[in-house]
C-alpha cells in the first residue's frame, strides 16, 4: 500500500488537481470512447490543443471557472456565502471573469438557466432547477472548494456534519436543486473528508479504502432520513468498491448525468495508481471528459499531492500563477 501524500496546502492540491484534469479533457470533450481511440493521434497521452472549442493547450473550462469563482468567494468572504457565489457566477457568464481568456465557454444549460433566473429574481432559493432533468454534473464539478472549507472549519470550530452538508446542498442547489445531485455532492464531501483525515495519521491507506470509507459514511448520513433511500439507490454500484473496481470499462458511462459522472470518476480513481494515470483514464473514457477528469482530479490531487501532477501539464495551464496565488 502507498502512503498517502498530503500537501502543505490542501487547496493547492485539490484545486490544481481539478483544473489540470479539466484542461486535459477539454480537447476531446464530446468525442466518444471509440472516436478517441481511433483518432490519428490515438488515445490522449498529455495536454493537447484544439477540440470542439479549438482552445490552446492548458485551457480549462466551465468546471474550473465555477469552482474558482466559488473559491474566490470563500477566500474573500472568509466563509460560504451562496448569494455572493451566485453573483460571481453572473460575473463569469456575463463578463468572462474566472476564465482563461476573458470569455466564458462550455456553459451547461442548467447552470446558464439558473444564472439568468437569478439575474431576474436575485433569489438564491428559486434559481436552481428542481426537476428530474436537473441532475447533470454541473454542481458536483464545482463543489470541491465548499468541501475543503468545511473540512478546515470542522478542525477549527467543530462544525457539525449537518451544517456542512446543509451548506453543500444550498450551494449545489444554486443551479441543480434536485436531491439526487445534492446527495452526490454530499458523498463527494465525505470522500474528501476521508482522504484528508487519513493524511493526519501514520498509517498507510489505499485510495480505494479511503473512498469506501467516505462513501460508507455518506450513505450512513443520508440513510438517517428514510425519504433519501430511493435516491441513495441510484448510487448502488458504489456501495462496494471492491466489486465496482472490476466492472469492465464498457460498463462505465461518462455522460453529463451526475450518477454517471461520479461513478466514472471513482472507477478511474480505484483503477489507477497515480494522478497521471487516473486523469488519462478519465479523459479517454470520452463524452464529458473535462468534467469527469475534474471531479476525479480534485480527489486525486488531495490524495497524491500537487507534486504528483506532471510538470509538463502544469507548465501550460492558463493563468496558473493566478490560480496558485488564490490557493495560498
Amino acid at each position: 500500500m502507498e502512503k498517502i501524500r498530503m500537501g502543505k496546502n490542501i487547496w493547492l492540491d485539490g484545486m490544481m488537481g481539478l483544473v489540470v484534469g479539466d484542461a486535459l479533457g477539454v480537447p476531446v470533450q464530446f468525442l466518444s470512447r471509440d472516436k478517441i481511440k481511433n483518432r490519428p493521434k490515438g488515445l490522449v497521452t498529455g495536454m493537447e490543443s484544439g477540440g470542439f472549442f479549438n482552445m490552446p493547450e492548458g485551457s480549462w473550462s466551465d468546471d474550473s471557472s465555477m469552482a474558482l469563482a466559488t473559491l474566490v468567494s470563500i477566500k474573500e468572504k472568509n466563509g460560504v456565502d451562496p448569494y455572493d457565489i451566485m453573483t460571481r457566477f453572473v460575473e463569469w457568464e456575463t463578463k468572462g471573469m474566472y476564465t482563461p481568456f476573458g470569455r466564458a465557454f462550455d456553459q451547461g444549460i442548467t447552470c446558464t438557466d439558473a444564472i439568468y433566473r437569478f439575474m431576474e429574481s436575485r433569489d438564491i432559493a428559486s434559481c436552481g432547477a428542481t426537476g428530474e432533468y436537473a441532475n447533470g454534473n454541473g454542481a458536483l464539478m464545482r463543489i470541491l472548494p465548499v468541501c475543503l472549507y468545511y473540512y478546515e472549519r470542522q478542525k477549527k470550530v467543530c462544525t457539525s456534519e449537518d451544517e456542512a452538508v446543509e451548506s453543500i446542498h444550498i450551494v449545489s442547489g444554486l443551479t441543480h436543486n434536485h436531491i439526487r445531485g445534492k446527495i452526490c455532492c454530499g458523498i463527494y464531501y465525505f470522500m474528501v473528508k476521508s482522504i484528508l483525515d487519513a493524511a493526519q495519521d501514520d498509517e498507510k491507506h489505499t485510495l480505494e479504502a479511503l473512498l469506501q470509507d467516505g462513501i460508507d459514511k455518506g450513505l450512513s448520513y443520508y440513510g438517517r432520513d428514510l425519504s433519501n433511500l430511493s435516491e441513495r439507490a441510484h448510487l448502488e454500484r458504489l456501495f462496494t468498491l471492491s466489486e465496482f473496481r472490476n466492472v469492465p470499462e464498457e460498463k462505465i458511462k461518462s455522460s453529463g448525468y451526475v450518477i454517471d459522472s461520479i461513478e466514472a470518476a471513482v472507477w478511474c480513481l480505484i483503477n489507477s495508481g497515480s494522478y497521471k494515470e487516473c486523469m488519462l483514464k478519465a479523459v479517454n473514457l470520452g463524452e464529458d471528459t473535462d468534467t469527469v477528469a475534474a471531479i476525479a482530479g480534485g480527489l486525486a490531487g488531495l490524495y497524491y499531492g500537487y507534486e504528483a501532477i506532471p510538470g509538463d501539464w502544469l507548465s501550460v495551464i492558463r493563468k496558473r500563477e493566478w490560480i496558485e496565488e488564490i490557493c495560498l
